[in-house]
């Protein structure tokens, strides 16, 4: 397979198709989503960065940082096209989300690494938080 040149940016106007693809992709876009809340997903990040062909404009990947900006961040949605995908793109994403929150002095970085993503994480650095359960809120 041949390497495809890409670089690491924030996203901008324009992105938002791409961005629904991947999040399809990733079987994280419900039916109830459309693109006026895809704008507030973007808005609301502390950062959204995409990978992106260059050459073409075409967007590879993608990653977002959720923090308040002084203490705490999770990243959210890294992922890549499957045909992109063994190529570095994914971890530079996640290796530009961590400088962010190292620039901003945010030391506690966590995440939910979904199934069969573990090892992609811990080569990254992170690891297991023992005794804790990730959770989530269905009530009404």
């Amino acid at each position: 397979m041949t390497k495809i040149p890409f670089e690491v940016r924030r996203i901008r106007p324009g992105d938002e198709q791409e961005i629904i693809r991947l999040y399809k992709e990733g079987g994280w876009w419900s039916e109830g989503f459309d693109e006026p809340s895809l704008g507030g997903l973007i808005r609301g990040s502390y950062a959204f960065l995409v990978a992106m062909d260059p050459s073409s404009g075409k967007i590879l990947g993608m990653g977002r940082l959720i923090s308040d900006g002084a203490s705490d961040a999770y990243i959210q949605d890294v992922i890549v096209f499957p045909e992109y995908r063994d190529q570095g793109i994914g971890m530079t994403i996640l290796q530009e989300l961590l400088k962010i929150c190292r620039e901003n002095g945010i030391g506690w970085i966590g995440l939910i690494a979904g199934p069969g993503t573990e090892y992609f994480y811990t080569r990254a650095g992170f690891r297991r938080m023992g005794g804790f359960v990730p959770m989530l809120f269905e009530g009404r």
